[in-house]
C-alpha cells in the first residue's frame, strides 16, 4: 500500500467539451477543480499536486519531466461536440498516449474520454473506446475514481458516480488548483456546475448517459463559488447543466423560486464578480412551461451580466430528422422560444434596471443582456438533402422576424457508443460533407453577418477586451464570458491587456473594432479609415490637420463623434 502523504501526483488538464460541460481556456472545467478536491480528500498534500494544461507542455518541454517522475499521472479530457476554439487546443489522442508512454508511475485517464475517441477532435468522424495505454480509465466519474484509487493504495478502484455530498467536498477542496492555471487570475472563467444527467433522450447527445436530472443545492453552489474568488476568480459560468430554467425543479418544470437563490446567493458570494452568465437553455421548456419560464428568464436578466447567451439545442428543423431523433421543438415553436428571451433579456444596460455592476445611467450602446444562441447538429439518422433546406428557411425566419440571436453554431455529429446514433455512426455526415460545408459557409456570409449587425450595431462598445493574438495587420481578442465576439483590432498591440473597443465593422462571427473613447490625436491611420464613412484619404486629412481642440474641428466631425 502505498501511503496518500507520500505521492506526487500530476494533473495533465487535455481540455473537454461535452453537451453540457466546457473546459477549454480560459475556461477551467470541474474535472481538474473536482479531481484536486478528491486528492486532498484523500489525503495527498496540496503542495504535491502538480497541475499542468496540454498548452503548458506544449510550449514548454521541461514540464513533461513533472509527467515522468510523477507516482500518479491523471489525464482529464475528451471531447463528445468538438469545435474550433481560440484560447487552446485541445489535446489529440495520440498526445494522450504519449502522456502514457512518458509516465514512469501509476496512470489515469478519465473524463468525457471515456465515452470514445475518434483519430481526430472533429464532428463527422468514427469514434471509438480506447484506454490509450493507460494502465486505468474511469468509465464513470474520474475524481471518484481518483479518491477510491488513493484509499487502495493505487492497486485499483470500482468504477463508480459520486455522490453529491463529494462532489459539494471536493469542489471546494479542490479550488486551490486555479492557481496553477495559466489564465488566472484576470482571464479564467470557472465553469460551474449546477446539475447534470438530462430529462430527455436525444439520439445523439452523452448527457443522459448520467442519468435523469440531479441538482446541487444553492448553499453548496455558493460555497463553491466564493472558494474561488476567495482565490481570485472573478468570472463565472453556470454551464454544466442540460437546462438551467429547470434548475430546483422536476427535471422539466421551471423553479423561478429556486433560481432567485441560486443567483442572489452568488452575488452575495462574489460580490466584486466581472461575469456571470450561463450555458444551455432547452427551448421546449419555455413551449411547454411559459409563463414560469418567462419569469425565470427574467430572474437571470436581473442578475446576469450583459452579453449573456442561452444556448437552444434546435438540432434541426426538417421534421424527418426531428421524428427520428426524438428532438423536442418544432421550427415555429423555437421561433416562440427566441422571440420569448428577445423580449425578456434583448434590452441593453441603460435601457432597463439591472444590477450588473459599473453600468454608466447612460452608456454607449452595449450587447444585449441576454439572448438566445442557436445549436444545429448535422449527420443525424434521417438526414438529406432537404435537410438543409429545412434549416436555412428556419433561419431566414428568425432574421426576416427581426428576432436576435446570439451566434448560430453549426457541427457535424460524433457518434457515441450508448447513444442510439451509435448504429448510424457517421455515415450520413460523410456522406453529406460537401452539402454540409456549402450550407455552413452560406449561413455564416448570409445570415451571420446580418445577424451580428443587428446584436452588435456599429458604435457598440464593448468593455474589457483581453488581446490574445495577431493575425496579419490585426491584434485579435475577446471579452470574457460564453460565447464571446471575437474582435479584430486595427494594428499590433501588446498581448494579455484589458482594452475597450467600439465597434465598426462585421464578418461572419467577428467584428472589427477600434479603441475607445478613440483618441483622434494619437490614432493611426488604420483606426481612423477603419471607421465608418471615413476613407483613407479623410485619414490622412485629420493627422495632416492635428492637433485638435474638439471634436467639431475635425474634419469627418459627425462620423467621428460616436467613437471619441
Amino acid at each position: 500500500m502505498t501511503a496518500p502523504e507520500t505521492l506526487s501526483v500530476v494533473i495533465v488538464d487535455g481540455y473537454v467539451d461535452e453537451p453540457a460541460h466546457f473546459g477549454v481556456p480560459p475556461y477551467v472545467s470541474t474535472y481538474p477543480r473536482y479531481t484536486a478536491g478528491a486528492l486532498r480528500d484523500a489525503g495527498v498534500p496540496p503542495e504535491a499536486i502538480t497541475y499542468h494544461t496540454i498548452d503548458d507542455l506544449r510550449e514548454e518541454t521541461s514540464r513533461w519531466q513533472d509527467v515522468d517522475t510523477a507516482d500518479l499521472l491523471i489525464y482529464l479530457g475528451g471531447m463528445t461536440v468538438p469545435g474550433s476554439y481560440v484560447g487552446g487546443t485541445p489535446a489529440e489522442p495520440e498526445e494522450a498516449r504519449k502522456l502514457a508512454w512518458t509516465a514512469s508511475g501509476t496512470t489515469l485517464m478519465g473524463g468525457p474520454v471515456r465515452f470514445g475517441v475518434g483519430e481526430t477532435n472533429e464532428g463527422g468522424t468514427e469514434t471509438s473506446r480506447d484506454d490509450l495505454d493507460f494502465d486505468f480509465l474511469a468509465m464513470a466519474d474520474v475524481e471518484a475514481a481518483v479518491y477510491d484509487l488513493i484509499q487502495n493504495g493505487l492497486e485499483g478502484f470500482t468504477d463508480r458516480y459520486r455522490e453529491m455530498k463529494e462532489a459539494d467536498r471536493w469542489a471546494n477542496t479542490g479550488a486551490f488548483i486555479v492557481d496553477q492555471h495559466p489564465d488566472h487570475p484576470e482571464a479564467l472563467i470557472a465553469e460551474i456546475e449546477t446539475a447534470r444527467g438530462c430529462a430527455y433522450r436525444c439520439s445523439f447527445c452523452t448527457e443522459p448517459l448520467y442519468g435523469d436530472p440531479t441538482f446541487r443545492e444553492p448553499e453548496a453552489i455558493h460555497a463553491e463559488i466564493a472558494a474561488l474568488a476567495d482565490r481570485g476568480v472573478s468570472h463565472f459560468r453556470l454551464g454544466r447543466q442540460a437546462d438551467i430554467l429547470a434548475y430546483g425543479g422536476d427535471g422539466e418544470r421551471p423553479n423561478p423560486k429556486a433560481l432567485e437563490t441560486l443567483y442572489a446567493g452568488i452575488r452575495e458570494a462574489a460580490p466584486d464578480l466581472q461575469t456571470l452568465h450561463m450555458d444551455n437553455m432547452n427551448p421546449v421548456t419555455i413551449v411547454d412551461y411559459p409563463e414560469r419560464s418567462r419569469a425565470a428568464l427574467e430572474v437571470i436578466a436581473t442578475y446576469n451580466t450583459p452579453g449573456d447567451t442561452a444556448a437552444f439545442g434546435v438540432e434541426s428543423a426538417d421534421p424527418v430528422v426531428q421524428e427520428q431523433n426524438d428532438l423536442l421543438v418544432t421550427p415555429e415553436e423555437a421561433v416562440a422560444a427566441v422571440r420569448m428571451v428577445n423580449e425578456v433579456g434583448g434590452w441593453r444596460p441603460g435601457e432597463e434596471e439591472s444590477i450588473a455592476p459599473s453600468i454608466d445611467p447612460s452608456p454607449p450602446t452595449r450587447l444585449p443582456t441576454l439572448l438566445p444562441g442557436l445549436n444545429f447538429v448535422h449527420g443525424l439518422a434521417g438526414e438529406r438533402a432537404e435537410t438543409f433546406e429545412h434549416n436555412r428557411d428556419f433561419l431566414d425566419s428568425v432574421l426576416d422576424a427581426g428576432l436576435m440571436v446570439r451566434r448560430i453554431n453549426i457541427r457535424q455529429v460524433m457518434a457515441f457508443e450508448g447513444t442510439e446514433m451509435e448504429s448510424t455512426g457517421a455515415d450520413l455526415a460523410t456522406a453529406h460533407k460537401k452539402q454540409f460545408k456549402e450550407y455552413r459557409a452560406a449561413v455564416r456570409e448570409e445570415i451571420d453577418v446580418p445577424m451580428l449587425r443587428r446584436v452588435a450595431p456599429v458604435g457598440t462598445v464593448l468593455p474589457d477586451v483581453r488581446t490574445e493574438y495577431h493575425d496579419g495587420e490585426y491584434t485579435f481578442g475577446r471579452q470574457a464570458g460564453t460565447y464571446p465576439l471575437l474582435v479584430g483590432i486595427p494594428g499590433e498591440r501588446a498581448l494579455g491587456k484589458l482594452i475597450d473597443v467600439a465597434v465598426v465593422d462585421h464578418g461572419p462571427r467577428s467584428v472589427t473594432a477600434v479603441p475607445y473613447p478613440l483618441s483622434i490625436n494619437d490614432a493611426g491611420m488604420d483606426e481612423l479609415s477603419a471607421i465608418p464613412g471615413i476613407g483613407s484619404a479623410t485619414a490622412g486629412d485629420i493627422l495632416v490637420g492635428r492637433p485638435y481642440d474638439s471634436v467639431t474641428e475635425m474634419p469627418a466631425a459627425d462620423e467621428l463623434s460616436p467613437f471619441v
